[in-house]
């Protein structure tokens, strides 16, 4: 994943604008791509504009969903190497729709939040095209366990929006074992199985924006 490929991405205008705005926004663009090229660049993440969901099997007959409300992070892109994408999610902003079972989720038994206030995703490289579907592989650490994962990622489109912020769209899958990051909490059913399932469902959807600061092709 490299700047040059990102600059090739379909930039999209919105509709309804006056030739005016147009004429802008596409002055705009030109210099997006001009500082593209000129060296590495910084994407923040749109916390108001991202959700990071899961879905995990109850009593083996059906799903609870969830999701976690503080999300931040940031993406560096240098033509010269691999993207750096630094996220980190707040444990106790962890969501279900109950407050008792997300009180159990925050507990010992699960994320054990008191301790292991974060979750973290650090990546990564890039396999297949950017401009549409890829994998991107990066570590992700839950209780403090660091376990290497692979995101499905869809590249949904790059816009100038109404303000001139350059953004990016990504959505991306993933499943993971919980046990594998030490969340073996369960209970034994009488009739057979379990009462939470083991795959965890990861599903994100976010924006990206180019940050104005330092470092971003000047």
């Amino acid at each position: 994943m490299h700047c040059v490929q990102l600059h090739q991405l379909e930039i999209k205008m919105p509709k309804g604008l006056s030739s005016a705005t147009t004429a802008e926004m596409m002055t705009a663009m030109t210099t997006t791509t001009e500082m593209l090229t000129a060296g590495p660049t910084v994407w923040e993440l749109d916390a108001s504009h991202t959700q990071v969901g899961f879905a995990v099997k109850h009593l083996m007959i059906s799903r609870v969903k969830g999701r976690f409300a503080e999300i931040s992070g940031t993406v560096q892109i240098d033509p010269a190497t691999e993207p750096k994408v630094e996220i980190t999610i707040a444990a106790s902003s962890i969501i279900t729709g109950d407050e008792r079972r997300d009180a159990h989720l925050r507990s010992a038994d699960f994320l054990s939040a008191d301790n292991f206030p974060e979750l973290t995703f650090r990546g990564g490289r890039a396999e297949g095209d950017i401009g549409s579907s890829f994998n991107f592989h990066g570590d992700l650490t839950i209780r403090g366990v660091t376990r290497p994962v692979t995101l499905q990622v869809t590249n949904e489109g790059r816009v100038i929006d109404p303000w001139g912020n350059d953004r990016i769209g990504y959505s991306a899958t993933t499943s993971i074992n919980r046990k594998d990051f030490g969340l073996e909490w369960n209970m034994a059913l009488e009739a057979g199985g379990v009462l939470v399932g083991d795959d965890v469902r990861v599903t994100i959807e976010t924006e990206l924006v180019r940050s104005q600061g330092a470092g971003n092709g000047k």
